[in-house]
């Protein structure tokens, strides 16, 4: 078996749309088809911020991650946020998250370096075995206030 990960493309939009439905069931979201045009749009728009990447398993997109920069004032440099990661459950296992974070590190890296930082659910702790290996745990706390 092998992973890819590259650019989204427009031909994407339909598998994208199905796995970002699903990721949104994962995490109890409903989205709404307002939403979902949205983000389909800015990751389209190439001076939008939030850019995204398909993993694909012998040809077959299973999985997904939206990235954006951001200026760390920590740093007086340029900073990413990974806010989707999301791979279909059959493909989980095969390395498809793993690859994701390593090309997010490698065009991270072609574009200025930084850090790439994260969140997860305190108990998806599937994917936090994985992220173990690749990154550091922080002990920052994050609040939410909703409009």
């Amino acid at each position: 078996m092998t992973i890819n990960v590259r650019p989204i493309a427009a031909q994407d939009e339909a598998v994208w749309r199905d796995l970002f439905l699903a990721y949104g069931v994962f995490y109890e979201t409903a989205f709404t088809e307002p939403q979902i045009s949205t983000v389909w749009a800015w990751l389209m728009d190439p001076n939008h911020p939030t850019k995204a990447w398909v993993a694909e398993l012998d040809d077959t997109v299973v999985g997904f991650a939206h990235m954006r920069t951001h200026s760390d004032t920590f740093t007086g440099g340029p900073a990413w946020f990974l806010d989707d990661l999301y791979t279909a459950p059959a493909a989980r296992g095969h390395g498809a998250g793993t690859a994701i974070i390593t090309a997010l590190r490698t065009f991270a890296d072609a574009h200025g370096g930084g850090t790439i930082s994260w969140i997860t659910a305190a108990d998806n702790t599937t994917a936090q075995s994985v992220y173990q290996k690749l990154a550091r745990r922080q002990s920052w706390v994050t609040y939410e206030m909703g409009s």
